[in-house]
């Protein structure tokens, strides 16, 4: 996988906002993880919403953002809302 819509969840408009940001490769979106890519994308774009985030996560899984575990979901709906307090 060198691309980044090899990855679940991950398609065209988002691939292309995760490279606007600068993340190019899934190694890349690994290594920095789905919070700082989330927050590198809200600084691109302001169309950053919770499924992105959502997206991104299961994409590092492997696994379709349906999936993630609840307390997952959770912890990345905390963070989402303490970004919208700044």
């Amino acid at each position: 996988m060198n691309k980044l819509t090899d990855l679940p969840n991950i398609g065209g408009k988002l691939a292309e906002l995760l490279e606007r940001a600068g993340i190019e490769t899934p190694e890349q979106l690994r290594n920095l993880g789905s919070k700082q890519a989330f927050l590198m994308i809200s600084a691109v774009t302001d169309c950053a919403c919770i499924n992105k985030l959502y997206a991104i996560e299961g994409a590092i899984q492997g696994i379709n953002k349906k999936l993630l575990a609840s307390e997952t979901k959770a912890d990345l709906l905390e963070y989402f809302r303490s970004l919208k307090k700044l």
